[in-house]
Parts: structure tokens; sequence; C-alpha cells
């Protein structure tokens, strides 16, 4: 009873805000409120083979299925909290919306044979700079709701690339084509790995990730994000 009256008095004034709409949390509310947590826009590509984020890849890499969360548009409360957890340090968002969508990943046929989650990975530089792998934190969410391995050795990134804001789809290729490296061929091999990031737009880092981790003997890439910029 005490530590309720102490938690309400807290809130009184450093009130909880969704970090999507801005509103006041209510106490059984977390990150997200009720309404934002069932009318953000869902994108529902984990049950179709053909979707958007899937075509982005066709003719690229042979993934082995692609989705994304949410739609991604910008002046959206889906821009609100991914600008939250990226650059506000709002690292447990990625953790929630793992636990989220991780359910309905393991429920679809597309992604159920999932055996390991695999982060995009920082450059220890730019790890160091920002304090948190949004990617790693997702994918935590992910491989606990998933109830599957979470591999954060396996893909590295071996050099620093520079910021991909405002770059075009080419430019943003060139950028990222030589930077990751595979540190253990043998851990993942002839398994289906979850590769995940946190906003795919022209899809160029999991692209690049991906052709390093096919070197890997009988491997199976799915990938999936937080959320996409593409319909």
């Amino acid at each position: 009873m005490f530590k309720q009256i102490a938690g309400d008095v807290v809130s009184l004034f450093y009130p909880r805000i969704c970090l999507a709409c801005g509103n006041i949390l209510f106490r059984n509310e977390d990150i997200l409120c009720f309404s934002c947590q069932y009318q953000l826009p869902k994108t529902g590509f984990h049950l179709e083979e053909d979707n958007p984020v899937a075509r982005q890849f066709w003719g690229k890499i042979n993934f082995f299925s692609a989705a994304s969360c949410y739609y991604f548009t910008k002046g959206s409360k889906v821009q609100h909290l991914i600008h939250q957890f990226k650059y506000k340090g709002y690292k447990e968002i990625g953790t929630y919306i793992g636990h989220l969508y991780g359910p309905d990943l393991k429920k679809s046929p597309l992604f159920s044979s999932v055996t390991s989650v695999i982060p995009v990975p920082l450059h220890p530089y730019k790890l160091a700079k920002r304090g948190f792998n949004q990617a790693e934190w997702f994918a935590k969410g992910l491989a606990e709701s998933m109830k599957t391995e979470l591999d954060t050795t396996t893909l590295i990134r071996a050099y620093a690339s520079e910021t991909q804001t405002r770059k075009s789809r080419f430019s943003r290729w060139e950028n990222v084509r030589e930077i990751f490296k595979v540190t253990d061929v043998c851990r993942q091999a002839g398994k289906h790995v979850l590769l995940v990031d946190d906003v795919i737009t022209t899809g160029s880092t999991l692209e690049a990730a991906g052709h390093i981790l096919l070197c890997v003997p009988g491997i199976r890439i799915s990938v999936a994000s937080i959320a996409c910029a593409v319909r």
C-alpha cells in the first residue's frame, strides 16, 4: 500500500507518458498507452510472403521472409516513438515492441522455424558514442518472446560507416556493403536466423549484412524491423 501511494505521489510530479503520443499513462500501462498499442498502424506483413518489405530484396538477396511491425511515415506517432527510442535513450522501447511482435512472428508459418535472432551490429565506436544498439534491444525482446537464442557475436561490424540519413539507395549500399564480418561460420550453419534492425527504409544495411551471413553453410535468413517506410 505504501509503495502504491509513493508511486502515485511521484507520478503526480513526474508523470509517465506514452512514448508515441505523449498522453499520460495509467497505472497499468507501460511505454505505450492502450490506445496507441492497438491503433498504431501495423503492417500484417508477417502473414504475407509477398509484401512490400519482401519485394525490396527481390533480385538482390535470397531472404526466406521479411516483415515489419509498423508503418513509418513522417510526422506520425511511429516516427515519434522511433525518435524516442533511437535518439532519446529510451532503449526499453525496443524490448517492449519485441515482446509485442514476437508472438505474432512465432505464429506465422514464415517465421515459426526461426532458431536465432541476430541484431544488425553497431561498430564499437558508434556503440560507445550512443550507449546502446537499438537493434539489439529489439532483438532481445523478440528472442525472449519467441523463446529463441539471441546471437550478438556471430555478426560483427568491422568498420564504422557514415550515417545513412539523406543518402540515396545506391549511396547507402556503397556505405555499408563491406563493413560486416562473420566470426563463426559453424554456429548458425543449417539454421533459420532472424536478422533484425529498427527501421527499414531502402534495406541496404540488412542486404549488406545478409550477404555476409550467406557465407554460413545451409543458413536461412529472414528479416524483421520495428517499422518500415514502404507500403
